[in-house]
């Protein structure tokens, strides 16, 4: 039995957290006052239909060149200038919407809540090819210029003919018993397929056949209770140079060597949103709202950022010399990547943020929950 909803992730959450017995959710944590230390400039902002929806999506804007691609739950895909936020294009799909957007070689890629994934047009928004899976799409696709990669909620990859949609390979795991919903976008270089699964482990796959090339678990399930062994790789997988980065909830973060999958270093960690990378260090949002900052080669933790407790953070996002993380209640933390201290905030949607904030340059986009697009600048306060 795999879970389907918003309130079950909530609760899985919130148990990880917590040992209370009561049955009233624990409220976020109040926020703390501080002196900026930068302003934020607000350059645009569009409503991009009904946002994330009432289902836990995570439904992530993805910048092609110079366009911004977002879609809602609803199947409302809209292309637009990055800079102005001029519409250049948009397209409501007849499916339902819960993995997007990729976008790459001239596709964007969208994944449906009834199994299809949908190539469209990047210039025109016209439908190029759709194609059937073996059940939901729940985070991007990715593109190498020759296959789509697809990873489905029943922890399958599925390589797709770029320029036709049809099957290539598929390649079948066996799911945890347990999961959180979810999945993490699954990554493509020009050889290797790679994955994070349900199972705490990391697959990669020979891109050409679909056959594994290694595999490594990243985190072993413990406790009595299936909710105790839940160890999914939901938050996606950072690859920088020949260096693969990856955290797993109720589990560890690790890094891994791209070609062979050994295990680099390791540490204890339990996030369900992912990891970040900038000047030399790992950022990670942690599931009871701490943000940490770890040195990417000694694994010790060079801060941590313990203010922001149950406020159910997004992933965090490097720009500038800052961490950025979205929250519960619609704000945008902007951190130190030095100590971790607060060096701004900014409220962009009240209904949270629960999707990465996505950087292009000096340039962030916040995707709300309730399907505000806002992109930002910043610059050093008077």
């Amino acid at each position: 039995m795999r879970w389907k909803t918003a309130a079950l992730l909530t609760l899985a959450v919130l148990a990880a957290g917590c040992s209370s017995n009561s049955s009233k959710e624990p409220e976020p944590a109040e926020l703390t006052k501080f002196d900026a230390e930068i302003s934020l400039k607000k350059e645009w902002s569009r409503s991009i239909g009904e946002g994330q929806g009432k289902t836990y999506n995570l439904l992530t804007p993805v910048v092609y060149g110079d366009q911004i691609y977002a879609a809602d739950v609803e199947g409302l895909v809209v292309s637009m200038d990055r800079l102005t936020g001029k519409v250049n294009w948009k397209k409501k799909l007849d499916k339902p919407v819960s993995g997007a957007v990729g976008a790459g070689y001239g596709l964007v890629l969208i994944g449906t809540l009834r199994g299809e994934v949908l190539a469209l047009d990047v210039s025109t928004g016209e439908e190029r090819w759709r194609s059937q899976v073996s059940s939901e799409v729940l985070a991007a696709p990715a593109v190498n210029g020759d296959i789509v990669l697809v990873q489905t909620q029943d922890d399958r990859l599925i390589a797709l003919e770029i320029d036709t949609g049809a099957q290539r390979w598929s390649y079948e795991s066996s799911p945890a018993v347990l999961t959180l919903r979810g999945t993490g976008a699954p990554l493509l270089t020009n050889q290797l397929a790679i994955a994070g699964l349900s199972s705490g482990k990391v697959i990669a796959l020979d891109t050409r056949r679909g056959l594994p090339v290694w595999e490594q678990r990243v985190a072993i399930p413990q406790g009595r209770s299936e909710l105790e062994r839940v160890v999914d790789i939901d938050g996606g997988l950072l690859l920088s140079g020949g260096t693969l980065y990856v955290a797993t909830y109720q589990g560890r973060a690790a890094a891994l060597e791209l070609e062979t999958g050994r295990v680099l270093w390791q540490r204890d960690a339990s996030s369900y949103s992912g990891v970040a990378l900038g000047y030399g260090s790992v950022y990670l949002s942690l599931a009871d709202g701490t943000v940490e900052g770890i040195d990417e080669r000694s694994t010790t933790a060079l801060w941590r950022n313990e203010s922001l407790g149950r406020r159910q953070l997004s992933a965090p996002a490097v720009m500038s010399s800052y961490v950025v993380v979205g929250d519960v209640e619609g704000y945008l933390h902007f951190l130190s990547q030095v100590d971790g201290r607060f060096v701004a905030r900014e409220r962009v949607d009240s209904s949270g943020v629960r999707a990465r904030p996505v950087v292009e340059g000096d340039w962030l986009y916040a995707f709300g929950n309730d399907g505000k697009l806002v992109a930002l600048t910043i610059r050093q306060a008077d």
